[in-house]
């Protein structure tokens, strides 16, 4: 076994150094923290890339899966905040849902703003009368 710095087991595995520090976050991978406080990782100098008499094809397929599994553990996180921010939105959505009627229009017809004439009691016109139609029409 080889004791390596992450960084240099990243570039011996042919993976990269966040593959090497989720490895030994899971416990997949023999590692100590020195008394310099670098994190180093014993590597089998058989599972090395630069290591011509391991089977190529088995480690490729090797270093294949692990940067698939690591791409799904990212996809996941990715998903759990998205979920995560639909669930926010969807309760802001539904607070301000419930605040529409506090903030709709008044129902009531507003009077039109003065003009100069009213005020001056020039042309002033009569006022239409407000009642409805049918009321106009039966005289009540």
């Amino acid at each position: 076994m080889e004791r390596l710095t992450v960084a240099e087991a990243a570039e011996r595995l042919g993976v990269t150094r966040d593959a090497v520090r989720k490895r030994i976050k899971r416990h997949s991978i023999e590692w100590e923290v020195g008394s310099d406080g670098e994190t180093y990782v014993y590597v089998d100098p058989s599972a090395t890339v630069e290591d011509p008499s391991a089977d190529a094809s088995g480690q490729e397929l090797g270093t294949l899966a692990e940067v698939l599994r690591e791409q799904v553990e990212y996809l996941r996180e990715q998903l759990d905040r998205a979920e995560e921010r639909d669930r926010e939105n969807r309760r802001i959505i539904a607070a301000l849902t419930q605040r529409i009627p506090e903030i709709e229009a008044p129902r009531e017809a507003r009077e039109p703003p003065e003009t100069a004439s009213e005020e001056t009691g020039k042309g002033t016109e009569p006022e239409p009368d407000r009642r409805p139609w049918w009321q106009r029409l039966f005289g009540a």
